[in-house]
């Protein structure tokens, strides 16, 4: 349960650090960090959405994971945001950008 350790965890299986490469349990990680309101985690989250690397590629997902780590003053997170946006209709950006401002981080009580 402790978000810096699940963001860790997602980046040794994101580069095959000590274990095998796998996108797919690194997303797992990630999200689990990235839900609690881990700014790093939510910016590689968009990373992943970004890229299609463990999840079907979606810039919707891209976008609302890079705006909350944006938002948490990632500037990086900030201008792939920007990016993926160019690639995005006027509804998906809508949509993303409602998704965002919804967003709650998962905490002890609401897990």
């Amino acid at each position: 349960g402790v978000a810096s350790a699940q963001f860790n965890l997602g980046v040794m299986y994101t580069y095959g650090q000590g274990v095998v490469q796998d996108y797919v349990t690194a997303l797992k990680w990630y999200t689990k960090a990235a839900q609690q309101g881990d700014a790093d985690a939510q910016y590689n989250l968009g990373v992943r959405y970004a890229n299609g690397q463990g999840v079907v590629q979606d810039y919707v997902m891209a976008h609302v994971w890079y705006n909350l780590a944006a938002a948490r003053g990632l500037k990086q997170a900030r201008e792939y945001r920007d990016t993926v946006a160019r690639k995005m209709t006027r509804d998906q950006i809508a949509e993303a950008q409602r998704l965002a401002r919804e967003w709650k981080p998962v905490t002890a009580r609401t897990k």
